[in-house]
């Protein structure tokens, strides 16, 4: 095993991870494809006679990486140490899917040489689509000005149609139930009104109970409702811009600071490689997942400077964002960020000195557009050094013949982030490394509510379960969850790894000493039973469900005294799970949010929590499902 993918509720999870780089950087085999590989991957593509069919539309290309030994053997060297990386040379590939003729189409395209060419070539044919991309996002949000029955819409409500804008939203899956459109690939499309002059916050102004459903490859409007007139609400009182509010959202001011560091930044980048105090890493980036953070080791000191692997590759595989309003215009309102609209695709431009400190360095990275064509996001990702004054370690010895003294060592880290915009609510995205050996990851979480209108202007009218809480006149804050899934593939001193649940047993005191001795007057205590998950469905926790320690060791390596080489996952938060039923849709497709931790035998296919096609996916291929094909974790 080594391939554990943890499910984690919004706000953060910690572990401990950990990789190997050379001082003299050269192009290496996980690094984020290039503006000229993406360049020759599109023409390879576009030259193939696999599919006739024309316009043909870029909805994912990415690194397609090297299989795992190969990169290990590159990254460490080989077993017998004959191969090192200066000695190989591994190939180059990208993944792509592309839609012509009303299908999803997936290559294999070889880049290692100077042209590139196709490898391979399938035709998509079960349930889900690919991610949508920026351009039929934005033709489709041009359809509504000119279609008559949303123009009559907009004037019941005493509007004028060049107040309003609109955005495409994916419809989900909802089994027989959903209309089908005939197999067709449509999203839903909602409006709120646009005026800047009387609020940035668009969103706090829907126009509520128009729903237009959009066929994506034809690109025209099939379907349309106009349910109820609701009140659109008022502009005044919702601008979140800081020359439009007062306190407590733009002061009292704290006095400026200065970060200065007179001996410069204690990290080194070569490339994508990072040398930081004990560590090493590479970071990569990806149109679907960000940041993505693989051979991550630490420099043990006292093993003579050995670099110890702990992480092969980690990132975002999913964000499940469900909506708890079933209302006609809002049940279908249960989204996969990552699989839907791509977090790298959507990763905002850092604002230096904002975003990120003063003591940043920033990267580019580049994605494909739906012409195929190289789109440069440009400082997307920043790593920084952090000095909070918070402590590492620390005590105080006030025994023994030396007198009182203290040892204090500050906690400084290193920080790799990038921020996502997903619509309405923007994801910071942190992994932090610690000298102690350990990361922490954070998922913070700002921007604006999705609101939804209503008639209602005090509380005291509400009768009803309107989903939500009136947060001013004609506004309900819909009640939703955020479940972040990272892949986490950890290789705990190499690939030979136990996921272990230390359970915590409460215990009553027999007064039977193992050791001897007097009975004591104590009643109770509780100890620790070792669990080593055999089967996937063992490597299942909800971590609410009874206190246990979560492992993950070598049990081919041990310490000097005997124990397993190993690190630990730790909540360092609330943690949730999902409150949906089993047999409802939305839960069907993310199911895997039962339980945050899921631990599988390693699989290089399986990447993405949600499932390769995540758009109007029925459940069939996700992380839960794939959990049901295995029985040993061998």
């Amino acid at each position: 095993m080594g391939h554990p993918v943890v499910a984690i509720a919004i706000v953060f999870v910690s572990a401990a991870i950990a990789m190997a780089a050379s001082s003299q950087y050269s192009h290496h085999p996980l690094d984020p494809l290039t503006a000229t590989e993406i360049t020759a991957v599109r023409a390879a593509v576009l030259a193939s006679p696999l599919v006739p069919a024309r316009p043909l539309f870029f909805h994912y290309v990415g690194l397609d990486e090297p299989d795992k030994p190969d990169v290990l053997s590159y990254a460490y060297g080989a077993a017998d140490a004959a191969a090192t990386s200066s000695q190989m040379t591994l190939p180059r590939r990208a993944f792509v899917i592309a839609r012509a003729g009303g299908q999803s189409h997936e290559f294999t395209v070889d880049i290692t040489a100077d042209n590139a060419s196709v490898l391979s070539h399938a035709v998509h044919r079960g349930p889900g689509f690919p991610m949508f991309t920026d351009e039929e996002q934005i033709a489709a949000m041009a359809l509504p000005y000119t279609y008559p029955p949303f123009v009559e819409s907009v004037r019941r409500r005493g509007l004028d149609v060049g107040e309003v804008g609109c955005g495409v939203l994916s419809r989900g899956w909802f089994g027989a139930e959903q209309p089908a459109y005939g197999g067709a690939r449509v999203a839903k499309m909602k409006c709120v009104v646009v005026d800047y002059n009387a609020t940035a916050n668009i969103y706090a102004r829907p126009v509520e109970g128009v729903v237009m459903v959009v066929d994506l490859d034809q690109m025209a409007i099939i379907g349309y409702r106009d349910r109820a007139v609701f009140a659109v609400p008022k502009a005044e009182g919702t601008d979140y811009r800081a020359d439009k509010v007062g306190p407590p959202f733009t002061g009292p001011a704290a006095p400026p600071g200065v970060f200065v560091q007179p001996e410069g930044r204690g990290f080194h980048v070569y490339g994508h490689l990072v040398k930081w105090a004990n560590w090493e890493f590479h970071v990569g980036f990806d149109m679907r997942a960000g940041t993505v953070i693989s051979l991550a080791s630490v420099n043990d000191t006292d093993a003579g400077g050995l670099q110890r692997r702990v992480l092969y590759r980690g990132f975002v595989s999913e964000i499940f964002v469900p909506y708890m309003d079933p209302e006609e215009e809002w049940y279908f309102h249960a989204f996969t960020d990552a699989g839907e609209y791509g977090l790298g695709a959507l990763a905002s431009q850092l604002q230096r000195g904002a975003d990120c400190p003063a003591n940043a360095i920033y990267m580019d990275s580049y994605y494909a557009g739906s012409d195929g064509k190289p789109v440069k996001a440009e400082d997307v990702i920043c790593l920084f050094e952090r000095y909070a004054g918070d402590v590492a370690w620390r005590h105080t010895n006030g025994i023994g013949l030396g007198g009182l003294f203290s040892e204090v060592r500050p906690d400084v880290t290193l920080v790799v982030r990038m921020v996502v915009t997903v619509g309405n609510y923007d994801y910071t995205l942190d992994s932090e490394f610690k000298t102690v050996g350990s990361i922490k990851i954070v998922v913070s979480l700002s921007g604006i509510l999705e609101m939804k209108a209503i008639n209602y202007t005090h509380v005291d009218q509400i009768r009803e379960d309107t989903h939500g809480t009136l947060i001013t006149e004609n506004t309900i804050g819909v009640y939703h969850d955020h479940f972040v899934t990272y892949h986490l593939d950890l290789d705990i001193d190499g690939t030979r790894n136990s996921f272990i649940k230390n359970n915590i047993v409460p215990k009553r005191n027999t007064g039977v000493r193992a050791t001897g001795g007097a009975p004591t007057p104590r009643r109770s205590y509780w100890t620790v039973l070792y669990e080593v998950a055999e089967t996937e469905a063992e490597g299942q926790v909800n971590i609410n469900s009874a206190p246990a320690d979560l492992l993950f060791v070598n049990p081919s390596k041990k310490t000097k005294i005997g124990n397993e080489v190993g690190y630990r996952l730790i909540p360092t938060g609330a943690t949730a799970t999902s409150l949906l039923a089993d047999d409802d849709y939305p839960e069907r497709r993310a199911s895997y949010t039962k339980k945050q931790v899921w631990v599988t035998p390693y699989n290089k296919s399986e990447k993405w929590a949600s499932g390769l096609y995540a758009e109007q996916s029925t459940g069939d291929d996700n992380l839960a499902a794939w959990s049901k094909r295995y029985v040993s974790m061998t």
